[in-house]
C-alpha cells in the first residue's frame, strides 16, 4: 500500500468512456526542446465537427478508456483552454475522463508528460527537475494557441491549469504560487509520514544551491487566468506569502477518505485555509480515494493489479461503501465545469 502511494502523485493509464454528446477530436506530439533536450509528449482533446466513427483511447485490460477521433478537424469559433498535469510517476492518460468531458462541453484539452516523473520515464535526473513541470505547462499552451488551424483557436483570457496531486502543485506554480525548499523540509521531520515528503526525498529536488533558486523562483504564467487542484500533493511547501496573494481564483477538491498519506486535513484543506477565501472555493469528497481522480477500472483489474504488485490493487479502490468512481468522476467534470465558467474565471490579463 505504502509502494502504491509511494507513487502518489503517482498515477497509472487511462480511464472513463463517456457518451458521445458532441464529436471529440484527439491528437498526440511531441514538442522538441533544442536547448535543453526536453522533449514533450502532449497529446490534445477538442471540439470537432467531424461524422467519422470514433475509437477508444487510452483503452486496456485494466482500465476504461474514451472515444475520439484522431486527427479529428476542430470545430469553429474560439474555445478555452484547460492544461492538465498528472501526478508522480503518472501520465497525460490519468485524466482522460476529465479531458474527454471538457472537450464535449466545448474546451480544448491539453495534457503532458512530464520528463523523469511519468509511468515510462522515470529518470532520476528529469524528476529532480522539479521547477521544469510548470514550464512543460507553459510550452503546452505555446504550442495549442500557435496551432488553432488543429485544435481550434482558443479564446482570450480564457486558459486554466488542474492538476492531479504532484500535478495539483504543477498547476499552482504556473498560477502564481511559490515554493519554499527550507520551508518544507522543516515540515517533513513533523510529518514525515506524508507521501509528499517521501516523493520528495526521492526526487531531491533541492540538492544544490543552483537548484533551490530555481525551486524557489516565481513559475507564473500571466496566460492562466482560473487553477483547479485534485487532490494535491507537496502544498505544504508552497509559502503562506503566495498563497495569500494568489492572483487567479482557485479550485481545491479533495478526496474525504482517510489517508495516513495524504490527509485531506494536512494537504488540500490546508492550502485552502491559506489561499484568498473571496475567490477561492474548497470542496471535500467524502467518499473519493486519492485515487478517485484517475482512470475507471474495469471488473478485475483490481485483482488484477494486486496480483502483478501486492498493494497496488488499491489503484482502483474508492471509499468503502460509497459511489462507483464514474459517479464521483461526473461530479468532479461538474464542479469544474461550473468553476471554469464564472466570469471571475477567465479574467483577461487578470492581477
Amino acid at each position: 500500500m505504502k509502494t502504491a502511494f509511494g507513487a502518489l502523485l503517482l498515477a497509472c493509464l487511462t480511464t472513463t468512456a463517456l457518451a458521445d454528446e458532441n464529436p471529440v477530436g484527439f491528437q498526440s506530439s511531441t514538442l522538441p526542446d533544442p536547448h535543453n533536450g526536453r522533449a514533450l509528449e502532449m497529446v490534445v482533446w477538442y471540439p470537432s465537427a467531424t461524422s467519422a466513427t470514433p475509437q477508444l483511447i487510452g483503452d486496456n485490460a485494466v482500465f476504461v478508456g474514451a472515444s475520439a477521433v484522431r486527427n479529428a478537424p476542430p470545430t469553429a469559433g474560439e474555445h478555452p483552454l484547460v492544461v492538465l498535469s498528472h501526478g508522480y510517476r503518472g501520465n497525460w492518460g490519468n485524466q482522460i475522463w476529465l479531458a474527454s468531458s471538457l472537450a464535449q462541453k466545448g474546451y480544448i484539452v491539453a495534457a503532458i508528460n512530464h520528463p523523469g516523473s511519468t509511468t515510462h520515464d522515470r529518470s532520476p535526473q528529469a524528476a529532480a527537475q522539479l521547477w521544469q513541470r510548470p514550464v512543460d505547462l507553459r510550452r503546452g499552451i505555446d504550442a495549442v494557441t500557435a496551432q488553432p488551424e488543429k485544435f481550434g483557436r482558443v479564446a482570450n483570457g480564457r486558459i486554466a491549469a488542474v492538476g492531479h496531486s504532484l500535478g495539483g502543485w504543477t498547476a499552482l506554480e504556473i498560477a502564481g504560487a511559490r515554493f519554499d525548499p527550507e520551508r518544507f523540509a522543516q515540515d517533513c521531520k513533523a510529518h514525515s509520514q506524508l507521501a509528499s515528503c517521501t516523493v520528495y526525498q526521492q526526487m531531491n529536488p533541492a540538492s544544490t544551491a543552483e537548484a533551490k533558486a530555481e525551486l524557489a523562483a516565481d513559475w507564473r504564467d500571466k496566460r492562466v487566468t482560473a487553477v483547479v487542484t485534485l487532490d494535491l500533493g507537496l502544498s505544504r511547501g508552497l509559502t503562506d506569502e503566495s498563497l495569500a496573494a494568489l492572483p487567479v481564483p482557485a479550485l481545491v477538491i479533495a478526496a474525504g477518505v482517510p489517508s495516513k498519506e495524504l490527509p485531506a486535513e494536512l494537504e488540500s484543506a490546508d492550502l485552502a485555509k491559506r489561499l484568498p477565501q473571496v475567490s477561492s472555493r474548497y470542496v471535500e469528497i467524502k467518499d473519493a480515494s486519492h485515487f478517485s481522480f484517475m482512470s475507471m477500472c474495469k471488473p478485475g483489474a483490481q485483482e488484477m493489479l494486486e496480483e502483478d504488485v501486492p498493494g497496488d490493487g488499491i489503484i482502483c479502490r474508492d471509499g468503502d461503501g460509497g459511489r462507483a468512481r464514474g459517479v464521483i468522476q461526473q461530479q468532479v467534470a461538474s464542479l469544474i465545469t461550473a468553476f471554469l465558467a464564472q466570469p471571475s474565471a477567465h479574467k483577461e490579463g487578470s492581477l
